[in-house]
């Protein structure tokens, strides 16, 4: 067989493959055509359009639960911040309040009990000054007064330092002035002379 022979025959198998491709490709088309082929398309496109929505609606809870989470988060936040001032609202009244106390307290202290011309007065002050720290602590105005307990910064504040052989070390031997907790926080320390260990008392203060 000759080269141009060859090139003839390489040519019309060519031309039988394109032939056989365009027929495949028009039956497909003629299946795609047929009711059968026309359902299974539209099952695809309905299926294609329920995920996209399934998807959506996915989005859409997410949205919404995280949106809940917002909304009781800020809920919370504002449950503490309310309860925050309503406990501390009279932290500078309590302040104001402090001085009259001591006022009264120091005068009781100073007073001749014994002395009946006075006696009234004093039984009068005693009445007023028990009235208003009733009247206090129902609000969670409460005194700090240390005496005799482990010297605490955060509550106490020394004034002095003092040796003692009657008192073990950091304990607070003096009270000098009381101090008062709103609700848990200081709002004035207690002034306390603390007690250290005396020379030679071989007292463990790394204890």
């Amino acid at each position: 067989m000759s080269k141009k022979d060859e090139m003839l025959k390489e040519e019309e198998l060519q031309q039988a493959q394109a032939e056989s491709a365009e027929v495949e490709q028009a039956a497909e088309s003629a299946e795609e055509l047929t009711p059968e082929g026309l359902a299974l398309a539209r099952i695809e496109e309905l299926e294609a359009a329920l995920a996209e929505s399934e998807a959506k609606v996915r989005d859409q809870q997410d949205s919404v639960l995280r949106a809940r989470a917002d909304v009781e988060n800020m809920r919370r936040r504002s449950e503490q911040e309310i309860d925050k001032a309503r406990k501390f609202a009279l932290e500078k009244f309590a302040g104001e309040l402090l001085p009259v106390i001591d006022n009264m307290e120091r005068a009781l202290e100073v007073a001749d009990k014994s002395d009946e011309t006075i006696k009234p007065m004093v039984e009068g002050v005693e009445l007023t000054l028990k009235t208003m720290t009733d009247t206090v602590e129902k609000f969670g105005l409460k005194a700090i007064n240390p005496l005799g307990e482990t010297f605490n910064p955060e509550f106490h504040q020394a004034m002095s330092m003092q040796e003692s052989a009657e008192h073990a070390p950091n304990t607070v031997m003096m009270v000098l002035q009381k101090g008062y907790e709103l609700n848990g926080r200081v709002v004035r320390p207690a002034m306390v002379m603390v007690a250290k260990a005396a020379p030679g008392s071989n007292v463990d203060t790394q204890a």
